[in-house]
């Protein structure tokens, strides 16, 4: 087998699944995995600062109704950005190739990020969100597609799992810099633009990308058969919905759809497990009631709030590690869950795979949301729960890396795997726009969003099984 391609035997095969791979081929997983971990770096930067950046950027205190309906618009404008770039990108790398197309979204996504420090106004952060999240949504769908197509076929589930778990990395770092970078007190109060201005950093990964990447052998075989048949084009989305196209189109969008509106409004704040926490343990160290007064009149409540953002205020930098920690546990968690998805999904199947991660994921959501968080269970049981909780909502993600490109033919594949991903992103914006008309509390919204994993055990049930095939030519 040339190192290149991902042609080779089936689950016959009594190699496992990291026997036999060439050095090329875990270069690629190499730099693909850290194009995807900046290229998460660069989304949850905003993450872990805006309780920081939004509320210095409107002149209020983070808990300011404001800020939340203005950081619901970011969100939901980097869901929109991430849905074009995914498609515009994604066809792009059908067209002129992938490792290309990965340099132009590295650059793309890098930039924008580094510009975001310099924004003035809270509509600068949202228009900057949109532009970011076009190279992420893009570099997601060029890089799934070169992973699969270089790595054999036995080993194509686990590889891509791993792909998408280096997304862990970018969360950490991003975490990182949240505690120390964006929470840090000795950079004053523009720590966060700190944070956005080292997102520059990636863009030295492109070097790397030109000098060592070439085209997998199956895109320029299908680049070939397109200059010689009209029916052969690469990277027409119109034929995603035409034949058995449709079907996997609809069941990819509608899992990924799912995947994304319950990470971005409910996975993301297991980060408030310890935070609340933290600060309740402020407000009981500065002697401040943990409830506003019920019948106070204006003024009593107006002092209340005075004395509660003094506290909070005096441990800022404690309650900002708390809210990292969170992040970090429910992010490794996440991580051996997406890791794991391969291995899983080689065994049970795709289709059974994606119907344990959902469900296990529905009883998580609100076990953590409306049981422990609500009912002050303590540090210690939220510490344990949080990895759970991240296993089952944040692994099932390494599905979409591992499934969607086995749908679709090589000179559709790019195309059709960035369209499924990053389209969910429109449904994701959709309830975010929404949220950020109708404020909603984190936690609320979590549970709110909590049946959808239903919903999503119900769609794999249409889907079309891939284990122990072939990538379609």
């Amino acid at each position: 087998m040339s190192e290149n391609t991902g042609k080779t035997e089936l689950s016959g095969s009594s190699q496992k699944w990291y026997e036999g791979i060439t050095r090329y081929q875990w270069l690629v997983l190499t730099i693909a995995s850290l194009g995807w971990m900046f290229d998460v770096f660069e989304g949850q930067i905003f993450v872990s600062s805006m309780r920081d950046a939004m509320p210095a950027l409107l002149g209020v205190d983070p808990d300011a109704p404001v800020v939340s309906r203005w950081n619901d618009w970011a969100f939901g404008s980097f869901l929109l950005g991430g849905a074009l770039g995914g498609v515009v990108f994604g066809v792009l790398s059908d067209r002129i190739g992938r490792s290309k197309t990965m340099i132009i979204t590295i650059l793309f996504y890098s930039l924008f990020t580094c510009v975001t420090a310099f924004a003035q106004e809270p509509w600068h952060m949202v228009v900057l969100r949109f532009f970011v999240a076009m190279g992420v949504g893009g570099e997601w769908a060029v890089a799934s597609a070169m992973v699969a197509e270089v790595m054999p076929a036995r080993s194509r589930p686990v590889m891509s799992s791993i792909f998408h778990a280096s997304s862990v990395g970018g969360t950490l770092m991003a975490a990182a810099a949240g505690a120390y970078i964006v929470g840090n007190p000795d950079l004053g109060e523009s720590a966060w633009r700190w944070g956005f201005a080292i997102g520059a950093a990636p863009a030295a990964l492109t070097l790397w990308v030109r000098w060592k990447l070439r085209e997998p052998e199956q895109w320029v075989k299908a680049r070939e058969r397109a200059l010689s048949d009209d029916e052969q084009k690469t990277g027409r989305v119109i034929e995603l919905f035409q034949g058995t196209n449709l079907r996997n189109t609809i069941i990819g969008v509608s899992l990924a759809s799912i995947g994304l509106v319950t990470f971005w409004g409910g996975h993301i704040y297991g980060k408030n497990a310890l935070l609340r926490e933290a600060q309740k343990e402020a407000l009981v160290l500065e002697s401040v009631s943990l409830s506003a007064p019920k019948d106070g009149g204006e003024a009593e409540l107006k002092a209340y709030k005075e004395s509660r953002q003094a506290a909070l205020g005096k441990h800022k930098e404690r309650i900002k590690r708390a809210e990292m920690l969170s992040m970090v546990l429910n992010t490794i968690g996440g991580g051996l869950g997406l890791v794991l998805f391969g291995w899983i999904s080689t065994r049970l199947g795709r289709k059974g795979a994606f119907i344990l991660y959902h469900a296990v994921a529905f009883v998580m959501m609100l076990l953590l949301f409306e049981v422990l968080i609500a009912n002050d269970v303590g540090t210690m049981w939220l510490a344990i729960t949080l990895p759970v909780f991240g296993f089952f909502t944040l692994g099932m993600h390494a599905g979409y890396a591992v499934y969607f490109p086995e749908l679709y033919p090589t000179r559709l594949r790019g195309t059709g795997a960035g369209f499924c991903f990053n389209m969910g992103r429109l449904a994701t914006a959709a309830a975010f726009f929404g949220f950020g008309a109708f404020p909603v509390p984190a936690e609320t919204k979590a549970v709110y969003l909590a049946p959808l994993y239903l919903v999503g055990v119900v769609i794999v049930f249409f889907a079309r099984e891939t284990r122990n095939e072939e990538l379609p030519e």
